[in-house]
């Protein structure tokens, strides 16, 4: 890897560490089919496209936030009716009931089609929406927000500066290593990660919400219960497990609240943020030692996930509580071996979860990640790490990684292949 600078680690947490509200799949779906609503002047009658079937596994099942409903279809209707094509992720921020209502009446009419294709790209959306006299055709690739193709009645338009400022990939961006991360939050400047604070406010907000109400599955409610009835213990590790599952129930059952997301998923961003920020408050300690220990929760779930896709048959709640892992490593101890061991110990255990499409059931798969974190960092704390002999651990971290990362990118695919078949057949 090239040598990174700091103002390329602070891009990074700038461009990947967003505010989003909803699943980021069917936003990316509505946030297509709002660009692409704007540029009519008269009512639009019809939506048509394709979309990746990587795309689709993660769209179809989740909820859409501030309805009750789910599916690709309806996600795209809900953009194009009442999306705010300039609110990138949170594209449905301001929907009203009444939008909802027509959306769900243009979408049970049938003039509502959105087709999958295998894409080179995971993430592909390709939708036109028509007036009666006219049409406004846009595609994304690469990222949830990425508009690489804008075509208004078939010209191909320039992308205007507004669009472009969603366009910025990662690949722009070196990649870069764990002890990368680790040197960065131990020598930049306070003031420079402060805005690390937001992920921990609004991602407790959602928290809060998914405690104050069932949504989903609502997993954080069946922990407070078991907690009230002395089968698990009122400790560290339960609240941790119910403040993150809690946000994570919220965000998959609709609640109409954003997440600070990672590397363009709010589960991600969730599962880094959370468990650190338990911890935090556990130990007293000031916003300074919090931003430093959330700045390197997400830059190590990035480090880990830039190195395969951003969609792929491995849940990334696993990659993600990694971060988390190195995060509170630091929090207890500040030693770079800790923090490395501690995620070496983490791709030993869960390395294995699959993604079978965003959904409620989302929340546990977090849970599971989140207990798996604090295990491996209550381990490291004690030295021990799994060995080199063990499976597809390294000798180093970064071995370790790569390993992980070499699964997705080559023997996983088939088995996203064969996760999507069993989904669309049900």
């Amino acid at each position: 890897m090239q040598k990174i600078t700091h103002q390329q680690l602070l891009d990074w947490l700038r461009k990947e560490v967003k505010i989003s509200l909803g699943c980021t799949e069917p936003i990316a779906i509505a946030y297509a089919a709002a660009v692409a609503a704007k540029y009519l002047k008269e009512p639009l009658v019809k939506i048509v496209g394709n979309i990746s079937e990587n795309l689709y596994k993660n769209a179809m099942g989740v909820t859409i936030p501030g309805t009750a409903y789910s599916g690709v279809t309806l996600s795209a209707a809900i953009g194009a009716i009442g999306g705010n094509a300039d609110a990138g992720l949170e594209v449905l921020k301001d929907i009203t009931t009444a939008q909802i209502a027509e959306a769900y009446r243009l979408n049970e009419s049938g003039h509502v089609r959105l087709e999958t294709l295998e894409a080179e790209d995971f993430i592909f959306i390709d939708i036109t929406v028509y007036s009666l006299c006219e049409q406004c055709r846009v595609v994304i690739q690469g990222s949830h927000t990425n508009i690489t193709e804008l075509y208004i009645n078939n010209i191909k338009q320039d992308l205007t500066n507004d669009l472009m400022t969603n366009n910025i990939q990662s690949t722009e961006l070196p990649q870069f290593s764990l002890l990368d991360a680790f040197r960065f939050i131990t020598e930049v400047a306070a003031k420079d990660i402060m805005f690390m604070l937001k992920s921990a406010e609004v991602n407790s907000a959602l928290s809060d919400e998914g405690q104050r109400k069932n949504y989903g599955l609502n997993v954080s409610g069946a922990l407070v219960q078991a907690r009230k009835n002395g089968f698990i213990s009122a400790d560290l590790l339960s609240q941790m497990l119910i403040n993150t599952t809690a946000a994570s129930d919220a965000r998959m059952g609709g609640a109409p609240l954003p997440a600070m997301s990672n590397y363009g998923s709010g589960n991600q961003g969730i599962t880094v943020t959370m468990p650190v920020l338990t911890l935090a408050k556990h130990l007293n300690v000031d916003d300074e030692i919090l931003a430093r220990a959330l700045a390197l929760a997400h830059l190590a779930a990035i480090s880990i996930h830039m190195r395969y896709t951003r969609l792929s048959a491995l849940c990334a709640a696993s990659t993600a509580a990694m971060g988390a892992a190195a995060g509170m490593s630091w929090l207890l101890t500040k030693n770079y071996q800790t923090i490395s061991y501690a995620v070496s110990n983490m791709i030993s255990d869960i390395s294995g979860i699959i993604c079978d499409g965003a959904s409620n059931s989302c929340a546990m798969k977090v849970s599971t990640a989140t207990a798996c974190a604090f295990k491996s960092v209550l381990m490291a704390q004690q030295n021990t790490v799994v060995g080199e002999r063990d499976g597809i651990v390294s000798c180093d971290v970064e071995g370790s990684i790569n390993n992980l990362c070499k699964l997705v990118l080559s023997p996983m695919r088939q088995t996203d292949k064969e996760i999507i078949s069993i989904m669309t057949l049900k």
